[in-house]
């Protein structure tokens, strides 16, 4: 263990026993991960990491604004954790999303064709954020716990899983395997967890669905045998619906409710975002139907069947072209 700067530089299990001796007062939720993209390999020699972490911290302060370096913790493709600013401190990390953060750099670029992470920094990234997780008592790790800066609009701090608004790449397209929520849940947590010595829980489902009866009961359970949700109206014809989760051909339709219906009475819709402002919704798959309505640029709809270039994105007959959608 080294100090220098007013940064410490540890191993991973030097850090790991210095992390119980350290207390925060802070309310704690999640960790992020970040990769810095500059610096990057290149500019590690192997002995610097200090002069990078001085250097990263004037340019938080001089160039940014802040009042200290962003980010809490630096892992080194060496696997050496350096501190940063202090845990009892807000990160500078995620544009409103950094209240109950912990921030973590992964020094170097993992976009796709860039740094191919070493052994030791993947080491000391599971490592540390298992660590962290178990430390400050966030639970078994899970895309709530911990996060990628991918997932956040840049102008909003709205959480978007990277599926719409400006994002950046970040912790990189090749960050254990991606970039994205899926890629997280099937490479990283489960290191973690296994760190961690937990179960790693399995992943959520993301999809959505619409109603195809006239009214859908929700009940309190997966089965008929469950009542239906006090003061909960059924869902009515068209409604679309985020799945979280399947079982025996139900649909569990909240994050933190057990509030269920039956698939049987929908059928699967896809999210999607307008690319374009002013896009002709026709009323059938093909410039020659008349126009019926304009969709904005970043407009969420939900394709409920496709055909020929075309994506009909409304229960009634509204159509735009699959080009204009991402």
């Amino acid at each position: 263990m080294q100090t220098k700067y007013g940064f410490t530089a540890m191993t991973v299990a030097e850090f790991q026993a210095w992390l119980p001796t350290i207390s925060v007062t802070r309310a704690l939720a999640r960790v992020q991960e970040h990769h810095t993209w500059s610096p990057a390999y290149v500019h590690f020699n192997g002995a610097n990491h200090f002069e990078l972490q001085k250097g990263m911290k004037a340019h938080h302060v001089g160039n940014n604004g802040w009042s200290d370096i962003g980010q809490h913790f630096t892992i080194f493709p060496d696997g050496v954790v350096m501190t940063g600013r202090p845990l009892a401190n807000t990160p500078a990390c995620i544009y409103g999303r950094n209240a109950g953060s912990i921030c973590i750099e992964n020094l170097g670029n993992f976009d796709q064709g860039h740094d191919a992470m070493t052994t030791a920094q993947r080491d000391a990234i599971v490592a540390v954020t298992a660590a962290l997780l178990k430390r400050f008592g966030l639970g078994a790790p899970d895309t709530d716990n911990v996060v990628y800066h991918h997932w956040y609009d840049l102008n909003t701090g709205a959480r978007t899983n990277g599926l719409s608004g400006s994002t950046k790449s970040c912790p990189g397209t090749a960050f254990f395997g991606g970039n994205k929520v899926p890629d997280c849940q099937a490479n990283f947590l489960p290191l973690v967890a296994a760190a961690m010595g937990v179960a790693t829980p399995p992943p959520p489902v993301d999809r959505y669905a619409r109603v195809t009866s006239a009214t859908l009961t929700i009940r309190s359970g997966p089965g008929t045998a469950n009542p239906p949700v006090p003061g909960v109206p059924p869902a009515k014809l068209g409604t679309i619906l985020r799945v979280y989760e399947e079982k025996s051909g139900w649909l569990r339709i909240s994050a933190s409710k057990q509030e269920w219906v039956s698939g049987t009475y929908t059928a699967t819709v896809t999210r999607r975002r307008v690319t374009t402002p002013d896009s002709n919704g026709r009323t059938g798959p093909g410039t020659q139907y008349p126009v019926v309505t304009v969709f904005q640029k970043d407009e969420v709809v939900f394709v409920h069947e496709t055909s020929g270039g075309w994506s009909r994105v409304d229960f009634d007959q509204v159509w735009v072209s699959s080009s204009l959608l991402a």
